[in-house]
C-alpha cells in the first residue's frame, strides 16, 4: 500500500510562532500509530523544540515538502509558500470573511489546493476537536498576574515566554503574592477553565457571584461568571443560553455591578458582533467604576470591552487607556487602565501547547484524515476542494472570494 506523505511545516506567519503541529515525541507516536503514513519536519530555526530534537529520535528533516500529500502548520501559510494541489491543515481564518486574509483563500482556491481548518474539525453534536483555548486562558491569567506585581510593585516574575515549559511557569507563579484584591472572569470554556488553573495554582479562593458582589475579604478571591450572569434579555423572559446564541441582539448587560467591585478582569468570553457589550468608555469614566487591570484575553479589538483599542504582542503585552482622554498612555500609571490583549496567547507557551494541540490531532482527527473519514470530521472541516472551488459547506465565502 502506497503510504501517505505528510510534512511538518515551520511557521511563516509574521509576527513569528514558535508553535508546531507535532513536537519530536508526537512524532514518534504518529508514526507507530499510524504505520501508513511517512512524516517529514520542515526544519525551523523559530519553533520551540530545535531540529536536533527531531533528528535525534530518528525523524526526517526535509525542506522541500513537494513531494508531500498533506502539508500540517498552524496558523496562517504565506502565499508564497503554498504549493499548488496539495491539502493544507491549519487555522486559516478565511471562514468569517477577514479582510486580511482574503488574498490567502483567493490563492488557495487558484492554486487547486484543499484547505482543511482546525477550528472546524468538530464531532458530530459540533463540539470541536482540537484547540488552543486552554493554553490562550492559562497565559493569559499569568499576564494578568505578573502585570499587577509590576503594576504593584510587590513582586517580580518572569515573561511566560522566557519560561522554557510549564514546570518554570508555575515555578515563576509561585513568587507572587497577591494582596486581598478581586478578580473577575468571564466565560466558561476551554479559555476560562484554563485562566482559573493559574489562579487555582495561586490558591486563590473562588466565590459565587452573589458574594463576590456583596462581601470583602481580607484575602485574594476570584469570580467566574457566565452569560447569565452578565446579560438578560430584554423583555425579561427566563435566560435561555440556546436562544441567546441565536438571537444575541434581544440581549442586554447586566454587567455594570461588577464593575464596581472588581479589580482584575480577565475576559475568556465568547463574543458575538450581535452581543450587547459589557460596558462603555462612559462607564469606565464613571467614578465607580474600579477596574484597573484588564487581561482581555478573548482580544475582541473594538468589541465587547471598550479599551481593547487593539491588540498587543508578546514581545509588548501590555498598554494602558486613559479614561479621560482615552489615549493610549503608559501602561502602568495609577491613573490609567492597565490594557493585556495578546491576540496568540499560546504562543508564550509553545512547547507544552504544541504537546497538547497534537496529542489530540492524534486522537481525535488523524483517524479520520489518514484513515476512513466514516463521521464525515474532515468533510465538515474543509473550506475548499483540490478542484479550486469552495465545499458546500462554505459556499457563503463566495462573495468574500471574488472580493465582494
Amino acid at each position: 500500500m502506497e503510504k501517505i506523505k505528510v510534512g511538518i511545516l515551520k511557521e511563516t506567519k509574521t509576527p513569528p510562532d514558535r508553535r508546531v503541529a507535532i513536537p519530536p515525541q508526537q512524532g514518534l507516536e504518529l508514526l507507530k500509530k499510524f504505520p501508513n503514513v511517512e512524516l517529514y519536519i520542515q526544519p525551523s530555526d523559530l519553533r520551540a523544540y530545535t531540529n536536533e530534537e527531531y533528528l535525534e529520535l530518528g525523524l526526517t528533516l526535509q525542506d522541500d515538502l513537494s513531494n508531500c500529500d498533506i502539508l500540517i502548520g498552524v496558523k496562517e501559510v504565506k502565499i508564497r509558500y503554498l504549493i499548488p494541489g496539495k491539502t493544507y491543515m491549519f487555522f486559516s481564518h478565511t471562514a468569517k470573511k477577514q479582510p486580511h486574509n482574503r488574498d490567502l483563500l483567493q490563492a488557495i482556491v487558484a492554486r487547486n489546493i484543499k484547505l482543511i481548518d482546525y477550528e472546524y474539525l468538530t464531532d458530530a453534536q459540533g463540539v470541536r476537536l482540537v484547540a488552543f483555548g486552554r493554553w490562550a486562558g492559562i497565559v493569559g491569567s499569568y499576564n494578568a498576574i505578573l502585570a499587577y506585581g509590576i503594576r504593584s510593585g510587590k513582586y517580580n516574575i518572569r515573561r511566560a515566554h522566557l519560561c522554557h515549559d510549564m514546570d518554570e511557569f508555575f515555578g515563576e507563579l509561585n513568587k507572587a503574592v497577591l494582596p486581598n484584591i478581586k478578580i473577575l472572569i468571564t466565560g466558561g470554556g476551554r479559555v476560562a477553565h484554563g485562566a482559573m488553573e493559574v489562579l487555582n495554582h495561586l490558591e486563590i479562593k473562588k466565590v459565587s457571584p452573589q458574594d463576590f458582589l456583596k462581601n470583602s475579604y481580607d484575602h485574594p478571591v476570584y469570580c467566574q461568571i457566565d452569560p447569565w450572569h452578565y446579560v438578560k434579555r430584554k423583555n425579561n423572559d427566563v435566560f435561555d443560553l440556546e436562544h441567546f446564541a441565536k438571537f444575541p441582539q434581544e440581549y442586554e448587560s447586566t454587567f455594570l455591578p461588577y464593575t464596581k467591585v472588581t479589580d482584575v478582569l480577565m475576559c475568556c468570553h465568547y463574543w458575538d458582533p450581535e452581543s450587547p457589550v459589557f460596558f462603555t468608555k462612559n462607564d469606565v469614566r464613571n467614578p465607580d467604576f474600579n477596574i484597573k487591570l484588564i487581561a482581555d484575553i478573548s482580544c475582541d479589538v473594538n468589541g465587547p470591552i471598550p479599551t481593547t483599542v487593539r491588540a498587543s504582542t508578546i514581545e509588548e503585552p501590555f498598554y494602558g487607556i486613559n479614561p479621560a482622554s482615552w489615549n493610549e498612555v503608559d501602561a502602568f500609571s495609577p491613573e490609567n487602565i492597565t490594557i493585556m490583549a495578546v491576540d496568540n496567547l499560546p504562543g508564550e507557551a509553545s512547547r507544552n501547547s504544541s504537546i497538547s494541540f497534537a496529542n489530540d490531532l492524534i486522537d481525535n482527527v488523524f483517524p479520520a484524515l489518514f484513515g476512513d473519514d466514516e463521521d464525515n470530521v474532515i468533510k465538515r472541516a474543509s473550506i475548499t476542494s483540490l478542484k479550486g472551488k469552495l465545499s458546500k459547506k462554505f459556499s457563503y465565502l463566495q462573495d468574500y472570494l471574488d472580493g465582494k
